[in-house]
């Protein structure tokens, strides 16, 4: 046993903690206010300790310098686990669903938008990676402390709602695999969801995680798959690098929906959430950020090469055949890779398609969980027994139970359901973008970690296009039938209107007279190392300028409409069925 007592031996330290690892007990951001010894801002006190990860541990308190390569490694393999998770966990159902969709109508003459998508996958991450080391508060909990109650009440509910109706996709996946295999759908869904929820409820953060990366080994059952099926490799590389439209006419508005889909698909608003409250369970401290980015660039990997396989086994699988262009479901993926690359590849797929929604149940779950406690106050970590931690483990087992009943529940709107949430989530990703940037440059929030200006100005572009893609699904799904000019006349105007915008802040801002700085001297690399966020009562409130309070009320007033209309599509079409 070390210094640190623990009532448990792998687990926590006792109330009483010595100096939380990286808080600086002198200047501790920009006002130069103190913080308290031990749990600086944390929440829950489980969440200050050893890192206890899949494979490794590093002991609180240890501030060494990693030197030498086999010294870096053994860090990198501790502190590996929430980027390959949250990445992995987002090629789930709906993914195999939107990415073998892509490869069945269309070939492999959308895998660019991958390519494109990897700087924005890494940019939102990259940001909650720092939120979560920094300021050991969630994601839910900062929007509530910093933009009000409204605000922090719309994230809880809009991610309770869509997160819910997210895990009801994950067990239909488990549904279809399950089919394939010629198992009991009933019974193995509800096994399903007992799995999961019991993996979670042993109050060892390190052997849910180690479940967790066996899954994600799972995910490589994918590999062989694009073995069997010979994809056109030269075709493969071109279509990567070199975007194209397939299609012409009236089927390019069915085109750049499906574009649309795969964006809202690969980059979703429970990732942010989910990692950011995953790094402060772990215990990870801006000492070991560089070794999160690591394993987030590793889980982008994955997550890439996962999506282009399915791309390219399914465009293989169906070439030449009549399935080709008339994507039904990732069932009927399974038959195809049976009937035409051999039962191999079939089953295959139905394995890895059941390994994926079990992931994406897991962590999208545990997503909801950790928001709704950290807003409550309740305790929420995988440190903690259900005993010790009762709402949030019936949070996360509830929202697991209710969606595994209504999939196998006989005439239960699946595929409304489906429909639902990619439009919820192409909704309000915007939303959840916008606070994760304005979180970003808060310096009460982050101090020196916060962002620079080229990362303001990516952002902000990305912020812009999921708003107008953001439009143009709503749009689809109120106006059905929406034209290929329409989208067109919507990405355009929301382009020219970006650029107008940029245009008018660069000038604002230069002829702005400059405020004087409340920063101290220049931090450098040991101070940032150390830098943590002192306790939420003792941030002053944020001073929110006119344009973007303005900002604000006119994403209020968006998503108020956006929604609304939504639900009332959804609505007439489950009464018209």
């Amino acid at each position: 046993m070390d210094r640190h007592a623990r009532t448990r031996a792998d687990d926590r330290p006792t109330p009483v903690a010595p100096l939380l690892e990286g808080t600086n007990p002198v200047t501790t951001h920009a006002t130069h206010a103190r913080t308290r010894p031990g749990r600086g801002a944390t929440l829950d006190e489980a969440h200050v300790g050893d890192i206890h990860g899949a494979f490794g541990t590093i002991r609180h308190g240890d501030v060494g310098a990693r030197r030498g390569l086999r010294v870096r490694l053994k860090t990198l393999v501790a502190i590996v686990g929430p980027g390959l998770i949250v990445m992995v966990g987002d090629n789930d159902a709906g993914a195999f669903g939107t990415y073998t969709q892509a490869g069945q109508n269309y070939g492999t003459r959308l895998l660019w938008t991958l390519l494109l998508l990897v700087p924005v996958l890494y940019v939102n991450q990259e940001m909650v990676v720092r939120l979560g080391a920094v300021t050991g508060v969630g994601h839910a909990r900062l929007i509530l402390e910093r933009f009000g109650k409204f605000w922090g009440a719309f994230s809880v509910i809009d991610l309770f709602l869509l997160n819910a109706l997210t895990i009801i996709t994950e067990f239909i996946g488990i549904s279809l695999g399950l089919s394939y295999l010629g198992l009991p759908k009933v019974p193995g869904v509800l096994l399903a969801a007992v799995v999961v929820i019991l993996a979670a409820s042993t109050g060892s953060f390190r052997r849910f995680e180690q479940v967790c990366l066996a899954l994600v080994a799972g995910s490589l059952l994918l590999v062989p798959i694009v073995v069997m099926a010979h994809p056109p490799l030269a075709q493969i590389g071109h279509d990567f690098v070199v975007p194209g439209l397939p299609g012409g006419g009236s089927e390019l508005s069915t085109v750049m929906l499906l574009i649309i889909a795969i964006v809202g698909t690969t980059v979703a608003p429970w990732q942010l959430f989910f990692q950011q409250s995953y790094i402060i369970d772990k215990r990870i401290t801006p000492r070991f950020i560089r070794y999160e980015k690591a394993d987030l660039w590793l889980g982008i990997v994955i997550v890439i090469l996962g999506a282009g396989a399915m791309m390219a086994f399914s465009t293989a699988a169906f070439a030449g055949h009549p399935e080709a262009g008339n994507f039904t479901d990732a069932g009927g993926i399974a038959t195809g890779l049976g009937t035409y690359v051999n039962r191999t590849a079939g089953v295959l797929f139905a394995l890895a398609l059941i390994d994926a929604s079990i992931i994406g149940a897991s962590a999208v779950g545990l997503a909801t969980a950790y928001a709704i406690g950290d807003v409550l106050g309740l305790r929420h970590s995988l440190h903690r027994s259900p005993k010790e931690a009762k709402g949030f483990y019936a949070i996360f087992a509830g929202l697991l139970l209710v969606a595994a009943i209504i999939v196998v529940t006989p005439g239960s709107p699946l595929g409304l359901l489906t429909e639902g949430v990619q439009t919820l989530a192409g909704v309000l990703l915007p939303s959840a973008t916008v606070f994760l940037l304005l979180l970003c440059n808060d310096r009460e929030v982050l101090g020196p970690w916060v962002n620079g200006r080229a990362m303001n100005i990516f952002t902000s572009a990305v912020i812009a296009l999921l708003v107008m893609l953001s439009i143009v699904l709503t749009a689809s799904v109120v106006f059905t039938g929406l034209p290929s000019t329409a989208i067109l006349a919507i990405l355009g105007g929301g382009t020219a209107l970006a650029v107008l915008a940029g245009v008018f802040l660069a000038v604002y801002r230069r002829l702005r007279p400059q405020a004087a700085t409340t920063d101290a001297a220049p931090h450098d690399a040991e101070d940032r190392a150390t830098w943590r966020m002192p306790p939420l009562s003792l941030l002053a409130r944020p001073q929110l300028s006119v344009g973007r309070r303005l900002g604000l009320m006119v994403l209020r007033a968006y998503l108020v409409l956006a929604v609304g209309m939504v639900v009332v599509r959804v609505v007439q079409l489950a009464v018209q069925r």
